[in-house]
């Protein structure tokens, strides 16, 4: 899943005027983005803290708490863009966390 072209469909609120997407070259970037999507909210959240911190529970709240969130990642054998769910993002940002961990 490297290098396969990932799009994050998401809405911030139930308001559908909040949807939006970001794409990325790969999962893994992707990943990256909803981590930065997350710490510039918590910076947003929380101006006066030079250095902040948070756990993948935090983050996990962070996503539980959007009104939607998905992905799209692009499979060439079949040329076609499979649809993952909000708990395989979870999961593929911890496992994306801990390869960044050693």
């Amino acid at each position: 899943m490297a290098n396969r072209h990932t799009i994050i469909l998401m809405q911030t609120s139930p308001n559908r005027a909040t949807r939006t997407f970001m794409d990325f070259e790969s999962v893994a970037q992707a990943m990256d983005g909803i981590c930065a999507l997350y710490e510039r909210k918590l910076k947003e959240l929380n101006p006066a803290i030079r250095n902040l911190s948070y756990d993948i529970a935090d983050l996990y709240n962070f996503i539980d708490g959007l009104a939607d969130m998905s992905a799209l990642v692009y499979d060439s054998s079949i040329h076609a863009y499979l649809p993952h769910d909000r708990q395989w993002i979870k999961q593929k940002t911890l496992q994306h966390l801990r390869k960044l961990a050693h």
